[in-house]
């Protein structure tokens, strides 16, 4: 088949390799968000979509919005069959959606319909879900509701971040497409609706959501910090400035400290929450590099009594 490949982020470059190396596909034309300002000068960088097609020689799409004329007319002279997508990040209205003769299918990282939505891998985290996947669907108006073509499931290991998880639903989803567009190509493969029980919704995690709030029970405290690494990051105020934790992990056997205060020592540092206490691993202060909590423990001095979320630090 004829394919426009529509993705941004890093997470759907391999899907797109995939189809690049299928022998059964042309990949015709890529659409990708418009460059956007990255790193700490905030210059203008092309996406991870965009720079692997740019090395695979293929055109690239960079429309402000999928409405717009311009962009629609150029996807109809292109003609494509289908318009697989991962991860692209804008709505498609329907004079987009009606363009390619087999319509758009997108491949999501949950396995609907539970975590419709911008961030279902961080969800899952958040919820302690055990089991996860991906889905190739059917794109229609609805949000993530179209009718499904394929399955996989993924184990979420008890470690697991949101990166992690990401990566390997990212590289096992990219055959889950590969595959359902051979099936479609083939006429082998039908999609099915989705059961109308068990719909649950991902909207994007923000800033403010990913505050640790020190009152919460460990496991929550956990959870968030997984979820939200490595983005938007997970994120508390000492002394008045933010402080990222990149990596923590529960300690049952620590009790007794109360929610927010710190207690460094030489080889851990532990913090209170609404249960027992989390041991922190890794954290960045504002404007410098991760490192090792005991050594930014060391660093700034913790007095006894310090918390973390309160404003200087103090009781």
């Amino acid at each position: 088949m004829r394919l426009v490949f529509a993705g941004t982020p890093e997470v759907a470059v391999p899907a797109l390799d995939a189809l690049l190396a299928s022998d059964r596909h042309e990949v015709a034309a890529v659409v990708t968000r418009p460059d956007a300002p990255a790193g700490r000068g905030r210059r203008l960088a092309a996406s991870p979509v965009a720079e692997r097609a740019r090395e695979a020689g293929v055109e690239i799409l960079r429309p402000d919005r999928p409405r717009d004329p311009g962009f629609q007319a150029r996807l109809r002279a292109i003609a494509p069959d289908c318009c697989p997508v991962v991860a692209y990040g804008a709505l498609l209205p329907k004079s987009a959606l009606d363009i390619p003769r087999l319509g758009w299918v997108n491949l999501h990282f949950s396995i609907l319909p539970a975590w419709r939505g911008a961030a279902p891998v961080q969800h899952a985290l958040l919820a302690g879900d055990e089991i996860t996947g991906a889905t190739t669907f059917q794109i229609e108006e609805g949000l993530d509701s179209g009718p499904v073509f394929g399955v996989l499931t993924e184990e979420i290991r008890p470690r697991d971040t949101s990166g992690d998880l990401l990566t390997r639903l990212a590289l096992a989803g990219a055959g889950l497409l590969v595959a359902t567009m051979d099936g479609i190509a083939d006429g082998t493969l039908r999609a099915t609706p989705q059961p109308a029980e068990g719909v649950t919704t991902a909207p994007k995690i923000t800033a403010e959501d990913a505050r640790v709030d020190w009152e919460a029970p460990a496991l929550r405290v956990d959870r968030l910090v997984r979820a939200c690494t490595p983005a938007p990051g997970a994120w508390t105020v000492f002394r008045g400035e933010r402080l990222k934790l990149r990596e923590l992990a529960p300690d049952p056997e620590r009790t007794g400290l109360p929610p927010g205060e710190i207690a460094a020592g030489k080889h851990a540092v532990h913090v209170g929450t609404g249960s027992h206490a989390v041991a922190l691993r890794w954290v960045q202060p504002q404007g410098k590099k991760p490192m090792r909590a005991e050594d930014w423990a060391r660093g700034v001095r913790v007095a006894p009594g310090e918390r973390l979320g309160e404003p200087g630090g103090q009781r």
